[in-house]
């Protein structure tokens, strides 16, 4: 890993107390204008999300009706009663987004993956960086409203489920993050700026509790509307 991605898991608990760790779940509560664009507003607007800090899979809870949840890994993803009997699934689940658009809706599965690798990245940062064939690269620094941020390439491998393959994460001079860019892959591309506040101590991990996600523009810039997506986060836990 580079300099800058050990201090950011240093800031942010560090590796040892991190790998004691096996799943974190938290409330969400969740709005923005990409859910009704996806004609899936309100699905995910109050829910609880579990994570798995070992592999990649994720789950939120209620999903769609009270008794449904859904249940994601990168090569499958299913919505499930409460019980855990399968309601429907789908294999290879990205393929199903091949030549979508940013305005393109989802079905239920769909927004079940997004939502599932979305939340599965979030929740392990920046612990990620230290896992097996995830390459990191310091970039030059951002200025960005008075302050100076440092900035980390970090390319993810193919069997990673995530927005894009190469992301970039702004930290500040702690090593706390500020900020994260991506491509929305399975949105044709969409280039937001999602932002992070209201970092919080749970149980010796630093976790951002606040997320808002709104445009990108072509010279690195943020636009402040409309937002695309919002994140609160409460009820974190960690076991």
């Amino acid at each position: 890993m580079s300099d800058l991605a050990t201090l950011a898991i240093d800031a942010h608990g560090g590796l040892e107390r991190w790998r004691r760790l096996k799943t974190v779940s938290a409330r969400l509560v969740q709005g923005g204008v990409l859910w009704q664009l996806k004609g899936q507003n309100g699905v995910l607007d109050d829910v609880h999300v579990t994570v798995d800090l070992r592999k990649e899979w994720a789950s939120h809870r209620p999903f769609g009706q009270p008794d449904r949840r859904s249940s994601f890994q990168p090569d499958r993803v299913a919505i499930e009663t409460s019980n855990g009997d399968v309601v429907e699934e789908r294999a290879n689940p990205r393929e199903s987004f091949r030549d979508h658009k940013f305005d393109t809706p989802w079905d239920s599965l769909q927004l079940a993956y997004f939502a599932g690798y979305a939340m599965w990245t979030y929740m392990n940062t920046p612990f990620l960086f230290a896992m097996p064939d995830v390459k990191t690269e310091e970039l030059e620094p951002w200025q960005e409203n008075g302050e100076t941020w440092r900035r980390l390439k970090v390319t993810f491998p193919e069997r990673i489920a995530t927005h894009s393959t190469e992301q970039t994460f702004y930290f500040d001079r702690q090593g706390l993050l500020k900020r994260h860019d991506y491509e929305v892959d399975v949105a044709g591309g969409a280039a937001p700026a999602h932002y992070v506040s209201a970092l919080t101590d749970v149980s010796g991990i630093v976790v951002p509790t606040t997320h808002t996600i709104v445009p990108r523009q072509p010279d690195g810039s943020s636009a402040p509307t409309p937002v695309i997506v919002s994140i609160d986060i409460s009820e974190i836990e960690f076991k």
